[in-house]
């Protein structure tokens, strides 16, 4: 069940708020529509409920708000606008990464997609698909998880008649089977058509919570169409019937040979056709618009027989201090309704026909209520004794007590509601690499850098005055980075890219949410990826300069290790950095940007820093460590942190560990500080 309470979006500049004091519910095992115009509120309040916006109110999924519910995407499914993903997505790609993010089997995907009758399109890219596919990828992504509720925001907008009938069918089926189901939509016949529930807002209010029924009668009107010869002739005798029955029958002639019957049904239209042999080509039930369609005569003739019609009794409420029996049953407010926030005070506020005055205790007065211990049928039936003796007549009770002091006032403003971040994928390194993965980027940028450094080593193997480990790595002296670093740090920054975002409980929730599970599985992938780059680079310039220039450029330089280890770490590096700085600053030219700033601002204050004369070095600084370890270091561990060493000492390894660690330290206060909040 899904419960709102008093959603109030924030006040626009010299505008009332898009959405005010919004109250209702939708029942488990049924289809509730949010009906209303465009600029009526609709998003805006499934916007409030799903917290993506912020305001005050606050809505309760089975008994708890989104942000209390652990996993939210196992238990709200929700659709808002188009599906969110790279375009050159697969579908079948989009929904495993789903998979990853909701910890959800893989095998889920197909699943889903059989519901929604997809299968045949699981290799098609997100960008190429139609409205209808689109709709119904929508809707995949939302069962994804299995959820018990389904929110969609106007789901069968842009869709024809049939796909539109198979989207409401398939909401139907989830509701069949103890689900809610909760979308908007403009249309009413829509909404008559599909939900068992319909909450009408206008305004920003609602102005109608009603079952389908109710909504039909008094927001629709059933009409039966009527297509005969005869038309005018079977539209009089319908009148005449009315007329004479006493019902309130309305027919509207509207073209020719079609007639529009108003409170009527097929049944009784046909037999007054059978009655006076009158031919019929159609005979129908239909919903039609209670709009202001209806011709001036038509409404004065209806009007006119609802005058002669018998009155039906309804439920009165009077105040109570108009009410001499104390006999009467009075209604008193429980302690819920006592409690309950201002929202729903209001919901439950007397309606408009009342007095304004009224402020006492209320009384109902029902037909068949029982008072003074004789049913409704017999006091209604004999005649009404006077007042006196109904007086003497009616059992005494003891007189109302004093009403109890009314509760301390509670606040009229309800409860804010807080934008909360995105929850991170169950499974992060699943996530990380199917999203890697599953465009083709990253493949383009690791093709673009082993034909750049191709070309680059044959151009300096050419002129000859390059070490063979620059060669072996494209790098000359004049750029700052070699290409492979450069691609290792721009395929890091497209971890945190805008075309990446997380696809979290709702399509507009925000970007990557800041979590260090997220982050250390972007950091791994990134690394992995950087290190595959960096063996492709080399192993690709050797073969190709062999196959060149012969075997003179490829031998194997006696420092081999030392060299791996700073190329490897220069690479990952990069990476890292991009990641971390698209991580702090969300966006993925900023990831490349702080990639370049490492050489280009970094290097050079660090040298600047390293030129000032040196009383005292570091050298020995292994050994002496090795002095206060408490256990028994491996053999050779000290070259190892020697050669760790020297790479740092240099102007680009300390300028890359410092810009690291600033990033990270970044990136950590930005995860600290909300939760400080």
């Amino acid at each position: 069940m899904i419960q709102a309470f008093g959603l109030t979006s924030n006040p626009r500049q010299e505008l009332p708020p898009a959405v005010d004091d919004v109250s209702f519910e939708a029942p488990t095992g049924r289809v509730t529509a949010l009906l209303g115009a465009r600029a009526s509120g609709k998003t805006t309040a499934v916007r409030l409920m799903l917290e993506l916006q912020q305001g005050r109110g606050i809505t309760h999924f089975r008994g708890r708000p989104l942000h209390r519910i652990p996993h939210p995407s196992r238990e709200v499914g929700v659709l808002l606008g188009e599906v969110q993903g790279h375009p050159s997505r697969t579908v079948r790609g989009q929904l495993r990464m789903l998979c990853a993010a909701a910890g959800v089997p893989v095998q889920r995907a197909d699943e889903v997609l059989e519901v929604v009758g997809i299968v045949s399109l699981r290799e098609q890219r997100l960008g190429t698909l139609s409205r209808g596919m689109d709709r119904r990828l929508g809707l995949a992504c939302a069962l994804l998880a299995d959820p018990h509720t389904l929110v969609l925001d106007g789901p069968a907008g842009g869709l024809s008649a049939r796909e539109g009938k198979w989207l409401h069918g398939i909401l139907r089926a989830h509701a069949s089977l103890g689900g809610t189901v909760l979308f908007t939509t403009d249309d009413a016949k829509e909404a008559a058509r599909t939900a068992d529930r319909v909450v009408t807002l206008e305004a920003g209010r609602v102005i109608a919570d009603q079952g389908v029924a109710d909504f039909s009668r008094t927001r629709l009107r059933p009409r039966v169409a009527v297509r005969s010869p005869h038309a005018a002739r079977l539209g009089v005798l319908l009148a005449k019937e009315a007329r004479a029955t006493q019902r309130s029958v309305e027919v509207v002639n509207e073209d020719g040979n079609r007639l529009s019957v108003y409170g009527s049904n097929c049944a009784d239209v046909g037999e007054t056709a059978f009655r006076h042999s009158i031919l019929v080509h159609q005979l129908a039930d239909e919903v039609g618009d209670a709009g202001p369609a209806v011709s001036g005569p038509a409404r004065a003739r209806t009007e006119k027989v609802r005058e002669v019609e018998p009155a039906v009794p309804q439920m009165a409420v009077v105040d109570a201090s108009s009410v001499a029996d104390e006999s009467l049953p009075v209604m008193e407010p429980s302690e819920e309704e006592a409690a309950a926030p201002m929202a729903r005070a209001q919901a439950h506020a007397p309606s408009a026909q009342e007095p304004p005055h009224s402020t006492g205790t209320f009384v109902v007065l029902r037909a068949d209520a029982d008072l003074g211990g004789a049913s409704s049928a017999a006091s209604s039936s004999a005649p009404e004794p006077p007042r006196d003796e109904r007086a003497a007549q009616a059992p005494r009770t003891p007189s109302i007590p004093a009403p109890a002091p009314p509760p301390a006032p509670l606040s009229p403003l309800p409860p804010p509601i807080t934008i909360h971040p995105a929850p991170s994928p169950l499974r992060p390194l699943r996530y990380e690499v199917r999203r890697a993965t599953g465009i083709a980027t990253g493949y383009l940028t690791a093709a673009a850098v082993l034909v750049a450094s191709a070309i680059v080593a044959v151009l300096l193997a050419r002129t000859g005055h390059t070490p063979q480990a620059h060669l072996l790595a494209a790098w000359p002296q004049g750029l700052p980075l070699p290409p492979a670093a450069l691609g290792a740090g721009l395929l890091g920054a497209f971890a945190f890219g805008d075309e990446f975002r997380h696809p979290a409980l709702a399509a507009d929730r925000g970007t990557v949410p800041r979590r260090l599970g997220l982050l250390c599985a972007k950091l791994v992938v990134a690394a992995a990826v950087a290190v595959s780059l960096a063996f492709l680079v080399v192993a690709s310039d050797a073969v190709l300069l062999h196959l060149v220039y012969g075997e003179e450029l490829t031998e194997v330089p006696a420092d081999w290790l030392s060299t791996s280890a700073s190329w490897l770490a220069l690479v990952v590096g990069c990476a890292w950095a991009g990641v971390l700085a698209a991580g702090v600053f969300r966006s993925t030219t900023a990831g490349l940007a702080a990639v370049l700033a490492v050489p280009v601002l970094v290097v050079p204050l660090v040298q600047k820093a390293l030129e000032g004369p040196s009383v005292r070095t570091a050298a020995g600084l292994p050994s002496r460590l090795r002095d206060l370890a408490l256990v028994h270091w491996p053999f050779g561990a000290e070259r190892v942190l020697a050669a760790g060493l020297r790479m740092i000492a240099q102007p680009v390894g300390s300028a890359l560990m410092l810009s690291l660690t600033a990033l990270l330290c970044a990136y950590l206060l930005t995860v600290l500080r909300p939760r400080a909040r």
